[in-house]
């Protein structure tokens, strides 16, 4: 009896000491969750829950990268983009030699390849990074050549826009549909877009118009028009058609309308889309201007505005850049041109720096969530050490006094262990 109590008041001693010391060595109180059922439950739902942070800040991190890469990008085409208005201001000037406009046509060329190149830019990981969920797919085919034969840049992404969960009630956008930021871009001046007919034989040049009453627009039933010139004993006046129905604004009855109820062309002054004085109402909510002096039989033709893409912008400007018509009716269908590049090279700009704000709200977002989310992984982290770390001023203690105990008991032992009638015989 004595042996079996000294043996297991020793082991008891021991295993206790043992204990104290694992948790000195690892630095964590609890060594197995029967130690402290409470504590051990609710460290593992904090450990999880800072686990969850940490693979939020992965994807903050992720998402950071892809936008910044994105930006930059973006940032690349805006500055080519500038460019390339730079060069159809030049192109702009009628004095040109043949020579100049195709060096200009040359360099624009060049520049279209490196905006392709944009377009079809991947990450680091060989993923396309305007193509959509088609990361895998080249998103941009074609070239200058095939558009000025009638084609057009193939877009062979979608319109997705990938996301990241980087935060508990927050997905954020990584990626721009190749399709918004390089072809769905409008047209004219977003509301209607101008044109010139191919055979006309005058010099007159038409602008991109303005829109002054977007709702009348919206509302007019007759959009389609065109402004059909007439030229009669050296006076010039114009007509404004429906061409959806062949009538004219200005009667009402089929066109051409009688050459006293057609309208007084002025060069350079407004035309407005409107009716004046007992002309029957409509009311387009524009008005578009023409210099030059057309021809009897010019027209030009104003239509709602469509999407064209930056691609086919400067590939019309090119062909127009390498056209060899010298004549004036070719000369004001080329500064049409231009003017028609200069403005949607503005809008596709425009468009640039649209989604550069987006990226940009996003990574501030991003960034603000992730203060957030080092605030949250440092709580938890106290959390846990409260609940985990040993208390080392006290685990010490416990150590060195159930030392002094372990053999304390291991010496009463030695002494109870002697008491036997034997030692006396």
């Amino acid at each position: 009896m004595i042996f079996d109590a000294g043996v297991s008041a020793i082991n008891r001693q021991t295993s206790s000491l043992l204990a104290t010391q694992q948790q000195v060595s690892s630095g964590r109180r609890i060594l197995r969750p029967s130690d402290d059922p409470v504590a051990a439950a609710r460290a593992l739902e904090t450990q999880q829950a800072s686990d969850v942070v940490a693979q939020f800040k992965q994807n903050q991190d992720y998402a950071t990268a892809s936008l910044g890469l994105q930006e930059a990008q973006l940032t690349s085409a805006g500055e080519l983009l500038s460019r390339l208005r730079e060069l159809t201001v030049q192109a702009g000037s009628t004095s040109l030699t043949a020579t100049a406009r195709q060096g200009i046509a040359i360099e624009m060329r060049a520049s279209f390849d490196r905006l392709l190149a944009i377009a079809n830019s991947t990450d680091g990981s060989g993923n396309h990074l305007f193509a959509g969920f088609m990361s895998a797919t080249t998103p941009f085919g074609g070239n200058v050549d095939n558009i000025i034969a009638g084609g057009e840049i193939v877009y062979q992404g979608d319109d997705g826009q990938r996301s990241l969960q980087v935060s508990p009630s927050r997905h954020v956008e990584v990626s721009e549909s190749g399709r918004d930021l390089f072809q769905r871009i409008g047209s004219g001046n977003g509301y209607f877009a101008t044109d010139y007919a191919a055979g006309n034989t005058g010099t007159g040049m038409t602008s991109s118009g303005t829109v002054t009453d977007p709702a009348a627009w919206q509302a007019a039933t007759a959009r389609d028009i065109d402004v059909r010139f007439t030229v009669s004993a050296g006076v010039t006046t114009y007509d404004l058609v429906d061409t959806a129905s062949g009538n004219s604004l200005l009667t009402g009855a089929a066109a051409p309308a009688p050459l006293v109820s057609q309208r007084s062309f002025q060069p350079g002054q407004p035309i407005v889309l409107k009716s004046q004085g007992v002309e029957p109402a409509f009311n387009l909510g524009g008005s578009l201007s023409i210099t030059g002096n057309p021809a009897s039989g010019d027209s030009f033709s104003v239509t709602p505005s469509t999407s064209q893409s930056v691609f086919a912008t400067i590939a019309n400007l090119v062909g127009a850049l390498e056209s060899t018509g010298t004549t004036p009716a070719d000369n004001a269908k080329y500064i049409n041109e231009v003017t028609f590049a200069l403005n949607d090279l503005a809008r596709a700009s425009e468009n640039i720096l649209g989604a550069r704000a987006r990226i940009g709200a996003r990574m501030n977002e991003i960034e603000s969530l992730a203060g957030l989310n080092e605030d949250l992984g440092l709580q938890f982290q106290q959390a846990l050490s409260k609940l985990q770390d040993v208390d080392y001023a006290q685990a010490i203690s416990d150590l060195t006094r159930k030392q002094v105990q372990l053999e304390a008991a291991q010496q009463s032992f030695l002494k109870v262990s002697q008491l036997s009638l034997f030692n006396y015989l």
